[in-house]
């Protein structure tokens, strides 16, 4: 193991985050089984108690988790030059079989925590909790992969050693390279454009109609998802390609380097709550039903449906800058 502080403050919050959400899932198997909200008995009493204190917890470890997801991206590449080969976060995360699947799910994580942290904030506006349930329901799946993420983070950082020969960005991405790193840069950048900006109008539209109308909450969802993971595509397939511009760098990562202004960080933050914004629309929606929630549910999706078209706005505006005010012509490569 490589003892770096950043290092073990990453090993150390994944520890403290699954341990917490262990013993708040207890919790919720209890909430399960025996939450009456009509009951005064003593135990009702300490459910409501308990539950009050470890939301408060689990809002602040979440999104500190939230965090951890871009910090752990970049503690990978400032530990790059330690490992021969690497030339940013691609190849430090290639240097044993559990980098690349801590960023999975670490990203699954942080999706499932920020729609946890919508529940919990929709729960909170109302006397009766009226989704205490649906909330514990979902945290049995954030604990999971928050098990998971500590375990594969621990075993990552364990099993790393300095000077391993690793592989760097232009092989891990690269149209030759096979795989689903390789078939994602292979793709053909012009239907990969027209796919991605097609999905951005419609999810902007979808966004639009939700403002005004106040219906089709599923549909916006459905389409933030699917623009979400169309981005992750088009990050890799030709949007990194302007900001290097050269036609064979694909790396996702080098993009948070100071070479390119650090621009990463804004273009994948933008993006992660965008998706999450718009999912969360998607979620309170199939949560509706209970009489407390319906006067206060309509204006949290509303806010969500903003911050999401706001997150995707931006997200595109930042990925187009390139394409529009450089030099750089891709296609003819």
């Amino acid at each position: 193991m490589i003892l770096n502080p950043a290092i073990i403050t990453l090993i150390l919050t994944a520890l403290l985050t699954a341990l917490f959400a262990i013993y708040a899932s207890t919790l919720g198997y209890r909430i399960l089984r025996d939450w009456d909200i009509e009951s005064d008995s003593e135990g009702q009493l300490a459910l409501e108690k308990q539950t009050y204190l470890v939301s408060s917890v689990l809002t602040h470890l979440f999104a500190i988790g939230l965090f951890s997801m871009f910090f752990f991206v970049y503690t990978a590449d400032r530990i790059h030059p330690l490992f021969t080969g690497a030339m940013c976060a691609a190849g430090s995360l290639n240097v044993n079989k559990y980098g690349y699947p801590v960023l999975v799910v670490k990203l699954a994580a942080a999706v499932l925590s920020g729609l946890w942290l919508i529940l919990n904030h929709a729960d909170n506006q109302c006397p009766d909790y009226p989704l205490i349930k649906p909330k514990y329901r979902l945290l049995f799946a954030v604990t999971a992969l928050c098990v998971f993420d500590a375990y594969l983070v621990t075993q990552y950082f364990l099993n790393m050693k300095a000077n391993i020969l690793t592989s760097c960005c232009g092989i891990l991405f690269n149209a030759e390279a096979g795989g689903v790193m390789g078939s994602m840069a292979a793709l053909p950048s012009v239907p990969a454009k027209i796919l991605f900006y097609l999905s951005l109008v419609l999810t902007l539209r979808a966004g639009i109609h939700f403002r005004i109308t106040g219906r089709s909450a599923s549909l916006f969802a459905g389409f933030s998802a699917l623009f979400f993971l169309v981005s992750i595509v088009s990050i890799i397939s030709f949007i990194s390609l302007y900001f290097y511009e050269l036609p064979t760098h694909h790396c996702p990562f080098c993009l948070l380097q100071r070479e390119y202004h650090y621009i990463g960080y804004p273009l994948y933050t933008s993006l992660l709550t965008a998706g999450i914004a718009g999912m969360g629309v998607g979620m309170l929606e199939r949560v509706r039903g209970p009489e407390s929630l319906e006067r206060r549910l309509p204006s949290i999706q509303q806010r969500l449906c903003l911050v999401a078209m706001i997150g995707f706005f931006v997200f595109a505006a930042i990925s187009t800058w390139p394409m529009v005010f450089s030099d750089f012509i891709l296609e003819g490569y």
